[in-house]
Parts: structure tokens; sequence; C-alpha cells
């Protein structure tokens, strides 16, 4: 893609509610989907299938020769998307398991040193770990080759593989899916018309019409999410967008993200002051929701106002979160923005409230939204690491203290609010060896 674009996602929506007989055929795709893609995950999904996942044309065409197309009736349009979806999935999921066991190897004390470069070889080099899980001799290129061979001169390789397989057997975990709520679509299976969108089913030369909220026309790959409860459907579309450059979006703005007030600046301004506020309500009425569902679930087992409701809230939250990151652009006009790693929410805990609102904490969506209007107006992106950042001292960097949302430093002297404080130590390790990444 083009530097001077960034791809986005937009939402498309149906006007009317779609039919029950429709509806229905849209379900059917679904299921089958959802049936190619646990086939894959199963036959795929374990290490007797890592040499077949890249690029994934052994993969399609061990598929298409086993008859299973034929078998479900589905077209091939939707038949190979959901391989290569099912694909991507299984890909990802090795690259967690990859990273946890290279998380628990630094942690490892009864390993020595060489064992440990040994294993991270393995883990890095993709032909090395398939070979070692399925205990074939290892070859490489020659390049390669030579400096796993120095490598394995060093350690007992039996010993090592028979580690890395317990470690994978305990943490790798083969995918499944329930659900069956949506599909992908490429350009061959619909067409934009009549103010509306034609989808083909799994009869033959047969689409159902749907009309659209607006009159836009996509050329790409789609996502259809179905919604059966509501007789409504969420198309996902791709888009590439222009990239904005201001010449005056030029200072360097470090900020501190919380729960209540959702960025504090380096300079002390701060944006989105009542999320606290909707995050309160949103968090209490699902907690509320669900302690009433659950004494009533027989009596009442609706849910179609419950979803309608829920959508709405959440909708409203995500719509001040953008507005305010929009504002925080527009004011503090940045060319880079330092921004401290967001924490996990922590379980455990006396206070279920306070837990279950955490829970609901929108950190991932403010995250994702900011790097995506960066992208949107050239702004650099930079996170840093996060540890102890709120008890040093934005102007010496001794250990300080908290108190009632201040902050002060018994070294220096130095006194101020608690956010305020963190967002200058965001920057402060920003533009030191502290970041993590940069997009």
């Amino acid at each position: 893609m083009s530097p001077d674009r960034v791809c986005k996602t937009v939402h498309q929506y149906n006007k009317k509610p779609v039919p029950e007989e429709d509806m229905q055929k849209l379900l059917e795709i679904a299921k089958d989907y959802q049936t190619v893609k646990n086939y894959v995950y199963n036959r795929f999904g374990g290490i007797s299938g890592l040499s077949k996942l890249y690029p994934g044309y052994t993969v399609q065409n061990e598929m298409t020769e086993s008859g299973f197309r034929e078998t479900l009736g589905l077209p091939s349009v939707y038949f190979y998307l959901a391989i290569f979806d099912a694909l991507g999935e299984i890909k990802s999921q090795w690259t967690r398991t990859k990273t946890k066991l290279t998380m628990l190897l630094s942690k490892n004390e009864t390993l020595t040193e060489k064992e440990k470069h040994y294993l991270r070889f393995l883990l890095k080099v993709n032909n090395a770990f398939e070979a070692a899980l399925n205990q074939k001799p290892i070859e490489l290129t020659a390049r390669i080759q030579k400096q796993y061979e120095e490598l394995a001169q060093k350690v007992d390789t039996e010993k090592m593989s028979r580690y890395l397989c317990r470690q994978v057997r305990k943490y790798h975990v083969k995918l499944h899916t329930d659900k069956a709520d949506g599909f992908a679509i490429a350009e061959r299976a619909y067409r934009y018309a009549d103010h509306g969108i034609y989808i083909s089913i799994k009869e033959k030369r047969k689409r159902i019409f749907i009309p659209l909220t607006d009159s836009n026309q996509y050329s790409a790959q789609l996502y259809v999410k179905l919604y059966p409860e509501e007789n409504r459907i969420e198309i996902k579309a791709p888009v590439r967008v222009s990239v904005h450059c201001h010449e005056d979006y030029r200072k360097r703005v470090g900020v501190a993200v919380g729960f209540y007030t959702m960025l504090t600046t380096d300079e002390g301004r701060r944006y989105g002051e009542e999320l606290g506020d909707y995050q309160t309500r949103y968090s209490e009425w699902i907690r509320l929701q669900a302690e009433s569902y659950s004494r009533n679930k027989k009596e009442n087992p609706g849910r179609k106002k419950y979803y309608a409701k829920k959508r709405r809230m959440k909708e409203r939250l995500h719509g001040y979160i953008n507005q305010e990151l929009n504002r925080f652009l527009r004011e503090e006009k940045p060319g880079t923005v330092y921004i401290v790693k967001l924490p996990k929410p922590q379980g455990g805990g006396k206070n279920k409230r306070i837990n279950y609102s955490l829970s609901q904490w929108q950190r991932g969506y403010i995250r994702k939204r900011l790097a995506q209007k960066c992208k949107e107006q050239s702004v650099r992106l930079v996170e840093v690491l996060g540890k102890d950042i709120s008890s040093e001292c934005s102007r010496c960097g001794a250990a300080g203290e908290k108190q009632n949302n201040r902050f002060f430093c018994s070294s220096c002297g130095y006194e101020t609010e608690e956010k305020k404080n963190t967002a200058r130590n965001v920057m402060r390790r920003g533009q030191g060896d502290g970041a993590l990444c940069q997009s």
C-alpha cells in the first residue's frame, strides 16, 4: 500500500429488516463457513500441519481433493475464503504459542544459557521448529545450517527436542469455533445495485437482495456479520483513505491514559473527562442486567431489547471517545505522541463492582482508534514502557509518593497532579531508551 494512504474499516447496515427466509439462507452459508474452518483447525492446527501453513496452497489443494466442498454444497467463493481465514488464525495461534514459550524460556532457571540459545533458535526458525517437533532431521539453507550445527554441538539436542515438545503439548491450543454468525465474501459473490447489495447464496445462479442505508459501493473482500435475533446484518469493508499532512503538527506530547479521564497531557490538559461516567453507567447497567437475567432466565428468556440498548450505549460511548480523540489531535497539533503501554485489567479482589467496571474499560478501543487517527494525520505514535512510571518524579527521576491524586517528591520538593507527572514521564522515557514500538 502506498505510504500516503492507510486502510480503515467502514460499516454498512441494512435499511429494512432482513426477511426470515433470506436470513436463513445467509445463516446456512455462515454455518458451512464455520464447519470448514473447524475442519481446517482440526486437520492442520497441530504439529503435523506446520509444514503446510506457508504459503497455504498445499492445504488448499488437499481440501479441494478431499471432496469436502461438494459434500457441503458450499460455493467455492466461500469455501476457499473459509480455508485461508482459518489458516491465518492457526498461524496467529502458533505465534502466540511461540511468544509464550520464549517468555517461559527466559524465566527457566534449570536451563543453561547455551540451551536457551539453542531453543530460541528453534523457536525463531520455522523449518527448524517444525522438524524438532516432528522428530525429523533439521535441514536448513547452507548459511543457517552452519549456525544450527554450531549451536547443536554445545547441547543435548534430543533432550532439548523433548523439552520443546512437552511445552508445546502443554501450551498450544487447537482452535475451534462455535459461532456461525458471519462470513467473508469476495467480489465475485456480491454486486451493488438499486441502493443495496445482491449476495450469492448456496442455490446456483441466485442471489438475495438487501437494501442498505447508504449508496456507497466497494470493490474488495467484505465481511458480512449476521444478527438473526434482530433481523439485521452489518457489512465491514476495508477502504484506503488519504493521509493528511499538517505543517503545524510538530509538538511532542506525552499522554497518560486513565479510566475516568481518557487522556491527560504532559502540560496538564485533559481530554475525555466524562469517560468515567459513560463507562460506569455502561458497566453498571450490564452488571445489573446480567444479575436480573440469571434470576429470571426461565420466565423471561428474551434478550432483544437488551442487545438493542447495549448496542446503543456502546455506540454512544465509542462516539464520545472518537470525538475527544479528534479534539485532542486538533488542539494539541502533535507531531509525535508518546503513550504508556496500556495495562491489562487486574483480576481478583473483593469488590466485584469495581472489577466488573475495569473489565468494561475501553482501553483497547482507545488505543486502536488513536493509532488509526495518528496514521491518518501523519502523527508518529510511540509506546513507552510503563513499569513504575507513575511513582517517579518527572523532574529528578527519584521515587516519590502519591496521595489524593497528587504526587510529591521528597528529593527535590516537586509537587504536581499524579496524571500530569505520569504524562511527563511518558514523554521523557519515550525520548530516551524506553520506547517499545512505533507506528
